[in-house]
């Protein structure tokens, strides 16, 4: 009788273990699902039974209906999506581009975004609009600007995609060109410009340094002109001035007085005679009479 009871006793103690058991794991994952987290940089967004709620729920702790609400989490860091894309420039050039943009989804705007498109609003927005506004662009640069105004077509790409995603919650901060790649024929025909352009350079400088140096040799050869026509103004000024000196300096007493010094003492004699006779007559070298 005794043994009988305590089996008893023994099989109703295991149903109230079971019970209480069974009570704690169910209020532990009600309490489990009581509540969420939402990590930094996310927001979170309630589901009631299908309906989105509005209010968007920050960095932290939040409670919530178990079972009932779920919170779909989303990431409002910055993201990087790759994208590539082909375009056609201006001259028809076929342009593949390889684009990084970034982006970031606005934290009020995380409901409308998973209400209207759910977590794929990466392949259903972004990069949609990205292809769409990188071939408006594309479109009017020839393929050779196309290089050479990266920046000018990166700022176009996000004013752009600001312009169609901004409504959506969407925000581009960022696109960096990573590539254009053209066709074989198109960069064949920019080397052969460029080897064009290098050769007409090369010739015009030859050109040009031809040009100067025979300035330079033609100028030299003035210079000297200049210069010995100088020296013959100089030369023959000065001979004209010591003429002038000398011809002032040459009165009838210094010519006199030239002639003395000049004479060698031997008296100069004169044959004069219309008969045939011949007469010889001493000229007195200082008084100039016979």
């Amino acid at each position: 009788m005794n043994k009988t009871v305590n089996v008893n006793f023994s099989n109703k103690k295991a149903k109230v273990i079971v019970i209480v058991l069974v009570i704690a794991a169910a209020l532990l994952v009600v309490a489990l699902n009581s509540f969420t987290v939402v990590e930094p940089g996310h927001t979170g967004v309630i589901v009631t039974l299908g309906k989105v709620s509005d209010t968007v729920l920050q960095e932290g702790f939040h409670f919530k209906v178990p079972f009932i609400q779920t919170c779909e989490k989303i990431d409002n860091r910055i993201v990087k999506l790759e994208v590539e894309t082909e375009a056609f420039s201006k001259d028809l050039q076929s342009v593949m581009t390889t684009l990084a943009i970034n982006y970031r989804i606005d934290k009020n705007m995380s409901y409308s975004i998973f209400k209207n498109t759910g977590s794929d609003y990466e392949n259903i927005l972004v990069t949609p609009a990205v292809n769409e506004v990188l071939k408006a662009i594309t479109a009017k640069y020839t393929a050779e600007q196309s290089v050479t105004n990266r920046a000018l077509i990166s700022e176009g790409l996000v004013d752009g995609l600001n312009e169609k995603l901004n409504g959506y919650g969407l925000y581009v901060t960022d696109v960096n060109i990573i590539n254009f790649d053209f066709s074989e024929a198109f960069i064949t025909a920019i080397e052969e410009k460029q080897v064009a352009q290098q050769q007409l350079l090369k010739a015009e400088t030859e050109k040009q340094t031809a040009i100067t140096k025979a300035q330079a040799e033609g100028e030299t050869i003035r210079i000297k002109a200049q210069a010995d026509a100088d020296t013959i103004l100089i030369k023959a000024e000065a001979e004209a001035d010591a003429n002038k000196i000398l011809s002032e300096s040459l009165t009838d007493k210094v010519l006199e007085y030239t002639k003395l010094e000049k004479w060698d003492g031997i008296l100069p004699k004169v044959m004069t005679g219309g008969d045939g006779a011949s007469t010889l007559i001493s000229i007195d070298p200082v008084t100039g009479e016979n």
